[in-house]
């Protein structure tokens, strides 16, 4: 095969097949389909994992876990993180934290959690903050930001039983 034939036979816009139109489209009589049977029904459709009436590889194989498909993606960030990312004095939330290097993929939440030290003094906003890392942040002289979000666990707990 040499570069000018790598394309070859590709068209930008393919012919759709006129199924059922005599004998010399090629396409006539049964339509492809062939004689008899399930195939060759109308409306009729496979289910993606039917294996010809064996027990489906899906059915055969073991299940273990749990997949919470609601579940709210929580994006977590270490202050040592932040120490080695931003300057003294710098703003924290999530739009900048995403357009780094340390949160590249799809989140609900952000929680900055208290792993590793911070010595510079930062504005940190986030959903969530683990107590040692607010305890870091504002030993550093920098403040912490809640942003609005579903109410933590703890605090739901703590309003009930201030209710009560």
């Amino acid at each position: 095969m040499r570069l000018d034939q790598v394309h070859q036979g590709i068209k930008k816009h393919k012919r759709r097949r006129r199924i059922g139109r005599g004998p010399g489209s090629g396409h006539g009589k049964t339509s492809g389909r062939g004689h008899k049977g399930q195939g060759s029904r109308a409306g009729w459709s496979q289910h993606p994992t039917f294996q010809g009436g064996a027990m489906p590889l899906v059915r055969r194989v073991p299940k273990r876990g749990f997949n919470n498909k609601w579940a709210k993606k929580v994006a977590i960030v270490n202050v040592s993180d932040l120490e080695a990312t931003f300057e003294a004095g710098a703003e924290v939330t999530p739009e900048i934290l995403s357009g780094t290097s340390l949160l590249g993929h799809r989140f609900d939440e952000l929680k900055i959690l208290g792993n590793g030290g911070l010595t510079k003094k930062l504005t940190v906003s986030a959903h969530r903050f683990s107590q040692s890392a607010v305890e870091k942040i504002e030993k550093a002289g920098g403040q912490i930001n809640r942003l609005s979000g579903p109410t933590p666990v703890e605090q739901k707990k703590k309003q009930a039983k201030a209710k009560e």
